[in-house]
């Protein structure tokens, strides 16, 4: 079941950590360039016409399709009255996100289960601080900060916490090389007692640098590999490129097995390690998007070139595509309607109407409502919908 309705577009094109520079590199640049190419096209679409005649009436709605499930609201402000910004979901509740302080001079990293508020960091705002990169294993949260001096120079470091319990968060290193992120839930990976993450090596060639550190600290390990590469769900790397710069391969470091992904000509591939997402271009704009298995098997199409994905990380759970929609091509905020498309009913679901920014992690799905008066978020656990 496809949907034909018309979106607004989340790039997921890759990004670095604030203060950082660097001379760009090819596959960068060449890599932005096209999901930023495609983004254009897509807000430049005129509305969508009528469904195709194999098409439902309307399509289902969350509570119609998984009547049990539950959708909970989280207040976008803290206690202490700043804006509240989700960035992870944990277990029992508890959820890790930025705020501004009260009096507005710094940010700061929290953990936040109901009320209750621990505050695991804090970066003067002048320093144009960010934290990113969050991932959790277990009782342990790594994320990555970063900072800029008065000259505009930065640094950025790696952080841990047992975010549940008291102690103090500890830095890991301050050798991180030239840290590059795409926007994923695998930016930062835990694997056997280790960080992982991925950097742009020196070389003159585009080359990945695959860098990692015990959680207690310690060493940095590194491993270059020609291309451009991003992490996955554990052992999986990934192309970092959309198909324009090169081929699109699928990578498992533990078995040393490269999957190469069939691609044509016209179309801009992601890939995660069980299920690739297509977006098919036509003469004038995307045409569809398709998903289908890295080896090209179990293709299916999902949407016409009026739909894109909200997040940059492919079939969720190995099952939901995000997706999201909007009939108001003007509108700058809460524009969208918000759709998981299921791959195992091969079906296309409403989750909620006139949304705004829409995240994915672990699993867990959430989005902005309201104004910005009573701006709230509603959080959606995808596992409960497992079957």
């Amino acid at each position: 079941m496809t949907v034909t309705a018309r979106p607004v577009e989340s790039t997921g094109a890759p990004s670095q950590p604030a203060g950082r520079h660097r001379r760009p590199r090819p596959w960068h640049l060449a890599g932005l360039a096209a999901a930023v190419a495609a983004a254009v096209l897509l807000v430049a679409l005129p509305q969508a016409g009528p469904t195709s005649p194999d098409a439902p009436d309307r399509l289902r709605t969350l509570t119609e399709v998984w009547p049990d499930a539950e959708v909970v609201e989280l207040s976008a402000n803290l206690p202490d009255g700043p804006a509240y910004s989700p960035v992870l979901f944990l277990d029992g509740g508890a959820s890790v996100g930025t705020s501004p302080s009260p009096d507005g001079t710094a940010l700061r990293l929290v953990v936040r289960t109901g009320e209750n508020v621990r505050e695991l960091r804090q970066l003067p705002l002048s320093s144009t601080p960010q934290y990113g990169g969050f991932t959790v294993d277990g009782p342990t949260l790594a994320w990555s900060e970063s900072v800029a001096d008065a000259a505009g120079q930065g640094r950025t470091e790696m952080w841990a916490a047992e975010w549940a319990g008291d102690a103090a968060p500890r830095r890991l290193t301050t050798d991180t090389g030239d840290v590059v992120f795409f926007n994923s839930q695998y930016d930062m990976v835990i694997n056997d007692g280790r960080l992982h993450w991925v950097a742009v090596a020196p070389d003159p060639e585009p080359a990945t640098e695959l860098r990692s550190v015990p959680l207690a600290g310690g060493a940095v390990d590194v491993r270059t590999d020609p291309g451009a590469w991003a992490l996955s769900a554990w052992p999986m790397m990934v192309s970092a490129g959309s198909g324009e710069t090169g081929p699109i391969r699928v990578r498992d470091l533990e078995q040393r097995r490269i999957t190469d992904v069939p691609a044509g000509p016209t179309e801009l591939v992601t890939c995660g390690p069980s299920w690739c997402r297509v977006l098919v271009l036509a003469a004038d704009g995307p045409g569809r998007i398709d998903l289908m298995r890295p080896d090209g098997t179990d293709r299916r199409r999902i949407g016409d070139g009026t739909v894109t994905a909200s997040t940059i990380d492919v079939a969720v759970l190995d099952r939901f595509e995000v997706l999201s929609l909007s009939a108001a091509p003007n509108a700058l905020t809460n524009a969208q309607q918000l759709i998981v498309y299921d791959l195992q009913r091969d079906e296309a679901v409403v989750v909620a109407d006139e949304v705004g920014i829409v995240l994915c992690r672990g699993g867990v799905l959430w989005w902005s409502v309201g104004d910005n008066e009573t701006t709230s978020w509603q959080v959606l656990d995808l596992r409960t919908l497992l079957d």
